[in-house]
């Protein structure tokens, strides 16, 4: 069994992307279990010092591409790189964020290996597959699981006959974990990234670089307050932003109510959406799609508010308060506000 890839991102401030340290403790496991190696792809300049944050994650082989060509990202440079050492290492398995620079080269890798993709997974499995017209069984294939018709089903798929099974995921939905001592030591490996480029590598340069910060951190935000279609409209939605800044929090939302245009997009929280794990997370008029859990069910505590006594969400919730949303966060903030609730 041929070892598992994983592309390492450098945010801007030459720090590893979280996204990176997910899907590496994701890897970790998934190596376990095949008995392989965990191996990763980082590129950028002056990556000194990253290989004691990917060590500790679980990484067993760095293969380090450091040049200034390398960052900030350009395709073509990466690309080159990248394909001419999955050529030479041949993985079983590569894996990349569903961010801006993963969902623009893994495509391109995986066209030029003539192997498959899936895209935005959600989950990450090992398992067996039995073709059901020929009855040829395949062990040991990567089960890859992401939404599908707009997240209306849950879909597994699976690239049993070529080389590298290869997916992008989501930032959020795997837990970061630290396996390992930071003082571990792995093996590094260094590629000769001019071997690697053409002529044509170098074409596009870059002038000049605008960078905005985010505006919206529900990842990380320790208390969420989330609305559903049941808020109703924009005005009783402005209660929740209320109530989450006198908590501290930030404000997320369910898919319908942002298609409902009660929120913006980057407030979506599920499998359509980004996955949070906070230490308090407020449930305002959810009914509790399991697309919608899958987002939120692993957060500390869940406080549902809701009318239906049989809505699902009050199945995975800490307490339940059966009434009217609307009427129930604002009886909160006046409470917060009165210094009578303490936040």
């Amino acid at each position: 069994m041929n070892s598992i890839f994983v592309y390492c991102e450098i945010t801007e401030d030459g720090a590893v992307a979280d996204v990176s340290l997910e899907l590496l403790s994701k890897g970790r496991e998934l190596a376990d279990t095949l008995q392989t190696k965990l191996e990763v792809a980082v590129f950028g300049s002056g990556l000194s010092g990253v290989e004691s944050v990917l060590f500790a994650h679980g990484a067993d082989v760095l293969h380090v591409a450091d040049n200034k060509c390398m960052f900030p990202y350009r395709t073509l440079p990466h690309f080159s790189v990248l394909v001419h050492l999955f050529e030479q290492e041949h993985p079983e398995i590569a894996l990349f964020g569903a961010t801006s620079i993963g969902r623009d080269l893994a495509p391109r890798v995986a066209s030029r290996l003539s192997c498959g993709l899936t895209a935005d997974c959600t989950a990450l499995e090992i398992g067996n597959h039995t073709e059901s017209k020929t009855g040829k069984e395949y062990h040991n294939l990567l089960l890859q699981v992401r939404p599908a018709f707009g997240g209306n089903i849950i879909a597994t798929i699976i690239n049993p006959e070529t080389r590298p099974q290869m997916a992008t995921v989501r930032e959020g939905v795997m837990k970061r974990v630290i396996s390992r001592p930071q003082n571990y030591v792995g093996t590094v490996k260094y590629i000769n990234v001019s071997q690697c480029l053409t002529d044509t590598d170098n074409l596009v340069e870059i002038l000049n670089r605008e960078i905005e910060a985010c505006k919206i951190n529900i990842k990380g935000a320790r208390v969420i307050v989330s609305g559903g279609y049941g808020m109703g409209n924009k005005e009783n939605f402005s209660l929740l932003h209320e109530l989450a800044a006198l908590l501290g929090g930030e404000v997320g939302a369910t898919r319908a109510a942002v298609d409902a245009g009660l929120a913006e997009h980057e407030r979506q929280i599920g499998q359509t959406g980004v996955t949070v794990r906070p230490k308090l997370y407020v449930a305002c008029g959810i009914s509790g799609a399991v697309q919608h859990r899958a987002g939120m069910e692993e957060s500390a505590k869940i406080i549902s508010i809701n009318t239906d006594i049989n809505a699902p969400i009050n199945a995975i919730a800490d307490y339940t308060i059966i009434a009217d949303a609307k009427e129930v966060v604002e009886k909160m903030i006046k409470e917060l506000k009165n210094g009578k609730i303490i936040a």
